[in-house]
């Protein structure tokens, strides 16, 4: 099996200078806040992380490509590293402490380097395919993590991000009767929900809605503390609609319940009708 610790460490080279970008300008006072296309925000932090990243990168792997969320791709070729700068920019903006930079590396199309960096909660998890998960302060302080033996949805604990999600994409019905179903439910969100996932502390988590630079450090994560991750409909990686992170033992139950349905939601009720046979 390839090995890929050089890889690891220089992602956790990477991770340390985001960190101190991202630390430095959290709450400051001339931070500069724009909206995108999708009107989503920007600040000048994500944007001042992912260009000191790529600068990084171009010297220590050149011959790489690079895939982040604020600026165009660059390079091409079986090895893509995907950068996303902060994860969590409007907790960010808003001046709540969870937030963190996520950085995979996909090598023939899977994702086998993931490290995700939260310092303001002084907390960073990482993996590398075939040498399992862990979680801490730094490497000399870490811990090996691992996934939950929980295996009914009555006994699980599920974290999300939004509601509305859910209710367009035509899932709403699956994930509301889930969520009841649940022992218990918390919206954590983003990267923060697969984290917990990875370390056992809850069960499993999903979204209706990511990018690849949402997922890919999650995914490997998630994989080596002995859990799964796929797409809403049950494909495995990084690619495809949303994601649901577990334990394993819960997976594809999940998968069925958050099964794409035809449903519209009425306005005026709040409740999330079938759409009629035609």
């Amino acid at each position: 099996m390839a090995s890929y610790i050089d890889d690891l460490r220089l992602a956790h080279l990477l991770a340390d200078n985001a960190d101190s970008i991202t630390e430095s300008r959290f709450k400051a006072q001339d931070l500069k806040v724009e909206s995108k296309p999708d009107h989503t925000a920007v600040t000048d932090a994500d944007r001042a992380v992912e260009e000191a990243l790529r600068k990084l990168l171009a010297t220590s792997r050149p011959r790489d490509a690079v895939l982040g969320e604020e600026l165009p791709d660059t390079g091409y070729g079986p090895r893509q590293w995907i950068i996303d700068p902060i994860d969590g920019t409007a907790n960010y903006v808003r001046g709540v402490p969870v937030w963190a930079t996520l950085i995979g590396l996909m090598i023939d199309g899977v994702v086998r380097v993931g490290v995700v960096s939260a310092p303001l909660l002084g907390r960073r998890w990482w993996a590398a395919e075939g040498d399992g998960a862990f979680a801490g302060k730094s490497i000399l302080k870490a811990e090996r993590i691992h996934t939950s033996a929980v295996r009914k949805v009555s006994d699980a604990f599920v974290s999300y991000s939004s509601l509305g999600g859910w209710i367009t994409s035509g899932r709403g019905q699956g994930f509301v009767d889930l969520l009841r179903d649940a022992h218990r439910t918390r919206g954590f969100g983003d990267f923060w929900s697969y984290m917990l996932v990875a370390e056992g502390v809850v069960d499993a988590a999903a979204e209706p809605e990511l990018s690849l630079w949402d997922k890919a450090a999650l995914d490997v994560i998630v994989r080596e503390a002995g859990g799964r991750f796929t797409d809403l409909d049950g494909n495995d990686g990084s690619y495809g609609p949303g994601a649901i992170g577990s334990n394993g033992p819960l997976h594809d139950e999940l998968v069925e319940r958050l099964a794409l349905v035809q449903e519209t939601y009425e306005e005026t009720t709040g409740i999330i009708m079938p759409l009629p046979d035609r």
